[in-house]
């Protein structure tokens, strides 16, 4: 790859000026020729066809648009896909992959604002955070907390982290400063790995049943579809927490709702089935549920953060060097 290759934008068009301060975009133009700093939205228009036939990398983030064969025909000189944002599986198709183009993700980078909304999370959630608010403004008075709620605090808690993904990984690494038990189910983590994690790896089963705070952290695959089923849900023993910053997909949400409503256990959801629930969900009520509409990702100046490691990927290509952050054809399966 030539010293300046070609770089096509294939994205959300509002999302430019949001995604690449003016300082980013300027790094972009000494990295690159930048064939048209508007992105394409469309590859079948005639903008993108006149693009396509010389562009080198294509820089991608949300909105872009399935990048399969057909597109592959027109652009002949792509040698890699360079995406700034999270999951691939929605823009890149197999053949990219048999034809030899490298993709990257920012999923990384995106992993940081979930992890540190994780921890906020595990950690308010042990001291009871959620209730004692709506408590102490019901009552308006002094009570003896600890006796209103058992089990108050974060002092050899135990905390239950279902999926070793990168941000499951990011979250045990912040969990570390506090006194915390913290287990792992993951069916891909090896011993190796779970020693070198410092942590306990148990069945699923037995994680749930053991543990005060369960968080989420698996990626949305066919074998994951309501991997919280009702009997799995039944485990959490009560004053439990379920933290789910995932996919809702993971979540049996009527069983889910039962459990709510009967006020026997906690929950952080961020994200839900559906992904906006219905406005009359008794969810958005219950003082033992804290509700957010999909934020613990990157937000605001938080995706400026992709957008770095997207560069830093560009810069490596130019200099000849690997990609830190590939996206291989086989990790699909397993990956969100």
């Amino acid at each position: 790859m030539q010293q300046r290759p070609a770089v096509a934008l294939a994205l959300v068009p509002g999302l430019t000026e949001h995604l690449f301060s003016a300082e980013l975009r300027a790094r972009l133009a000494s990295l690159c020729e930048v064939l048209d700093e508007k992105p394409i939205t469309n590859f079948a228009s005639e903008r993108a066809q006149a693009l396509l036939p010389r562009t080198e990398i294509l820089l991608t983030s949300w909105g872009c648009p399935l990048i399969d064969a057909t597109v592959l025909d027109r652009a002949p000189l792509l040698r890699a896909i360079v995406h700034a944002a999270g999951t691939v599986k929605m823009h890149v198709d197999a053949a990219c992959w048999e034809r030899g183009v490298v993709v990257s993700s920012a999923a990384a980078a995106n992993a940081v604002p979930v992890a540190e909304f994780t921890l906020a999370a595990i950690l308010f959630a042990n001291k009871r955070i959620f209730r004692l608010q709506q408590r102490y403004r019901e009552l308006r008075a002094p009570r003896l907390w600890g006796r209103e709620l058992p089990g108050l605090g974060n002092y050899r808690r135990t905390v239950g982290i279902v999926g070793a993904s990168r941000i499951g990984r990011r979250v045990i690494e912040l969990l570390r400063p506090f006194d915390l038990d913290v287990l792992v189910h993951d069916p891909y983590l090896t011993n190796a790995d779970a020693a070198a994690l410092g942590v306990r790896v148990l069945p699923l089963d037995d994680l749930i049943a053991s543990s005060d705070v369960v968080s989420l952290h698996a990626p949305a695959l066919l074998e994951t579809h309501h991997l919280m089923d009702a009997r799995r849900l039944a485990l959490l023993h009560d004053g439990a927490t379920l933290i789910n910053t995932a996919r809702g997909w993971l979540v049996d949400h009527a069983a889910l709702e039962r459990e709510l409503v009967s006020g026997r256990i906690d929950a952080v959801l961020d994200t839900t089935d559906p992904e906006t629930l219905p406005a009359d969900s008794p969810l958005y009520d219950l003082p033992n549920v804290f509700l957010t509409p999909h934020v613990a990702g990157a937000m605001g100046d938080e995706t400026q953060r992709m957008a770095v490691l997207a560069l830093d990927e560009i810069e490596r290509l130019t200099r000849g060097e690997p990609l830190a952050h590939a996206i291989r054809a086989a990790d699909l399966a397993r990956i969100a």
